[in-house]
């Protein structure tokens, strides 16, 4: 039955033009030497030496990120802080999972789960983000995200201990 009103939309969808579909999660894969709690402890506990705040910050190349307590913080060389996020499932060493809204506010957040993994080579560290709709622009943040995340893990996994192609490594798509 179609709606009374010439301009109204069946609210159960059985109109042709269909709901949109979900951006699909972005998810980015490195491999660094060691167990996984040294991973664990290299991405989370030692963010601040190797996350690229010049070009993944808010405050720049000056400013601290770290793992305070329940939240994922930036705090600028004059004090100011900016949460980047909420950890709402803290699982050390194998994964946490957090809210992300670095630069935003909370309202609007998309998700982060980082899982470590151990493997032949040493740890494999995946990146899962997704909650696209989460976003103030959902298809201009996950694209950026697409290009971001393969090279913030390839500057991890430097630090880690991993050799220079590692950035080639991290560049390439993974499956989920």
């Amino acid at each position: 039955m179609s709606s009374l009103f010439s301009h109204g939309q069946d609210p159960f969808g059985s109109d042709d033009t269909g709901g949109q579909d979900p951006l699909e999660p972005v998810v980015s894969a490195v491999v660094v030497p060691g167990s996984v709690a040294h991973a664990f402890a290299g991405f989370t506990d030692h963010t601040h030496l190797w996350w690229p705040l010049e070009s993944h910050g808010v405050y720049g190349a000056d400013s601290y990120v770290e793992f305070e307590e329940n939240l994922i913080l930036e705090t600028a060389d004059d004090g100011r802080t900016s949460i980047w996020g909420t950890l709402d499932d803290w699982q050390p060493p194998l994964s946490f999972h957090a809210t992300w809204h670095p630069g935003s506010t909370a309202l609007w957040s998309t998700e982060l789960l980082v899982v470590f993994k151990a493997v032949p080579d040493g740890t494999e560290v995946r990146v899962f983000h997704e909650g696209w709709e989460g976003a103030e622009d959902p298809e201009a943040a996950r694209a950026g995200y697409v290009e971001a995340w393969p090279r913030i893990l390839a500057k991890y996994a430097r630090f880690m201990g991993s050799p220079e192609d590692a950035e080639e490594e991290a560049s390439q798509p993974s499956s989920k």
